[in-house]
């Protein structure tokens, strides 16, 4: 008899699944995403059809991104301007709660984006995995201010007569946001989350060399409460999506975080056409804290006036 083990009946079948994954490996076709644009909280295919090659820093073929055309970019005005009263009348605290959720859901998808990014910028999976980090720790950190910024920069005004004044500050409306061209993500979400977070609606080109973890994001985004339409991705050529927006009267201002100065300039004298807001392009650090300078660029002030009446013989104000 020989002193050779028998193998157990789970050992062999062990084996056998393993034999069956690997043939199934070598069969099975890979499943290539189909990226799309964001649009009233649906994920159309550009209207004209058109896609361009997405490749990584080395030149590696990535995916397919939609090259949207003036049509997808008339769409995204309707849908954000649409989306724009049920929003900026939502409570403040109640864009904080949404604006956290966010981060949230990215959290738990965050492999996928610390891929993507590093795809998309070059970057080691750590780096990447930094920039991640960040961009979700820059969601909570805006999701904070939405019920503070109000007590900042509004309040009572000193008069001298019976009157309460009072200056509070509101939604300027639907607003276009260039995507800065280098930071695909954190910094993407830095120019972005601002805007929604005081109550307006956006429209956003994203970044044209890194599309791709914009247009995931609006898959996170579809499923983190966010109303549809109050974020709008479109991916393409800048210039070429920006112009349209830069001159559309149902346009309310237009962030130009990812122009560089030739197109910065023309899109600036388009936007002077129904005076737009504008803030002009500059250099910064995406890491560093962000203050509340965005915030406060695409809000108006409100300031009320109301007879408090007289009380007493004395003729004394409330």
């Amino acid at each position: 008899m020989s002193d050779k083990p028998k193998k157990s009946d789970k050992t062999e079948k062990a084996g056998k699944a393993e034999k069956r994954a690997a043939q199934a490996g070598q069969q099975r076709l890979s499943v290539f995403k189909t990226y799309k644009l964001y649009v009233g909280g649906k994920f159309p295919r550009s209207e004209s059809g058109r896609v361009y090659e997405v490749t990584d820093s080395k030149g590696k073929w990535l995916a397919n991104a939609p090259r949207a055309s003036r049509k997808d970019a008339r769409d995204a005005v309707v849908a954000a301007r649409k989306a724009f009263g049920g929003w900026s009348g939502a409570t403040a605290y109640n864009r904080g709660q949404v604006l956290y959720r966010v981060a949230e859901m990215l959290e738990g998808r965050k492999g996928q984006f610390v891929h993507e990014v590093a795809d998309a910028e070059g970057l080691s999976r750590s780096g990447a995995a930094e920039q991640v980090e960040a961009t979700i720790d820059r969601w909570v950190w805006y999701a904070g201010w939405t019920d503070k910024i109000a007590q900042v920069v509004g309040g009572g005004n000193p008069v001298a007569g019976p009157f309460f004044n009072l200056s509070t500050p509101e939604p300027t409306g639907v607003v276009t946001v260039l995507a800065p061209q280098e930071s695909s993500f954190l910094g993407l979400v830095s120019v972005l989350a601002p805007v929604i977070a005081t109550g307006n609606t956006a429209v956003v080109i994203a970044s044209e060399r890194s599309p791709l973890p914009a247009l995931s994001l609006g898959e996170v985004l579809a499923t983190s409460d966010l109303p549809g339409g109050v974020v709008n991705i479109l991916t393409g050529g800048t210039a070429e999506i920006a112009a349209p927006l830069a001159a559309h009267q149902d346009v309310n201002a237009i962030d130009l975080a990812g122009a560089d100065a030739a197109l910065a300039k023309e899109l600036e004298i388009a936007a002077a056409d129904n005076l737009k807001r504008v803030v002009r392009p500059r250099p910064v650090d995406y890491f560093a804290p962000p203050g509340i300078e965005r915030l406060t660029a695409f809000l108006e002030t409100k300031t009320v006036w109301h007879p408090t009446g007289a009380l007493g013989a004395s003729g004394s104000s409330y």
